[in-house]
């Protein structure tokens, strides 16, 4: 059943892994990774309150669980309250300190709170760990844009754009996020051409 859970998610249909999930609850009803995958499911139906409430039971019944913290953390984000987020990022990041999307979301995070030095050096070590560099180089390249530095921005923005041009085939997240990188390049350098 957990097998046809993640298909479900996968198809993006959210309400019938959320049943198969919560059947699977009340069968085990100690296995934080039932809730945390069913916290994923209400996430991504839009039930954010419900995924945090799911999340933080996974985090009670394994309080190692790294993933658990970082999907809270993105519910908090979602929902505006960014210095829980960087709570659960620090905390996913004390567990797991190779986890890259970690690094990249509390570097977003510090970004929206116009922390700019910290979201760079947040990006700067994800792009260290070596994989993901075309999400990477777009948030960097976004940051260093609303830090009024337009050249690293372009330069970052372009290294973005190279990136995802050379990937054979992109998945879905990676051509909404080239989508926006040739977006905000295009915004950077509209202002130019006037």
């Amino acid at each position: 059943m957990s097998q046809q859970a993640k298909v479900r998610l996968e198809q993006g249909d959210y309400l019938g892994a959320i049943d198969l999930l919560t059947c699977l609850i009340e069968s085990d009803p100690i296995c934080a990774d039932h809730y945390n995958n069913r916290g994923y499911a209400y996430f991504q139906d839009g039930e954010v309150e419900l995924a945090i409430a799911d999340y933080s039971q996974a985090i009670q019944l394994n309080p190692t669980l790294d993933r658990a913290y970082n999907n809270r953390a993105n519910a908090y984000a979602r929902l505006g309250d960014l210095y829980a987020a960087l709570l659960d990022y620090d905390q996913t990041l004390d567990l797991n300190p190779l986890k890259i999307q970690a690094w990249i979301n509390r570097g977003i995070t510090f970004r929206q709170l116009q922390i700019y030095e910290l979201a760079l050096d947040n990006l700067d070590f994800a792009l260290r760990l070596g994989r993901l560099e075309g999400y990477i180089y777009a948030e960097r390249g976004r940051t260093y844009h609303l830090m009024g530095d337009w050249n690293w921005a372009i330069a970052d923005y372009q290294r973005a754009i190279d990136h995802f041009q050379n990937t054979p085939q992109l998945s879905g997240a990676e051509q909404r996020q080239y989508q926006r990188v040739l977006h905000w390049k295009d915004q950077l350098l509209k202002p130019l051409a006037d």
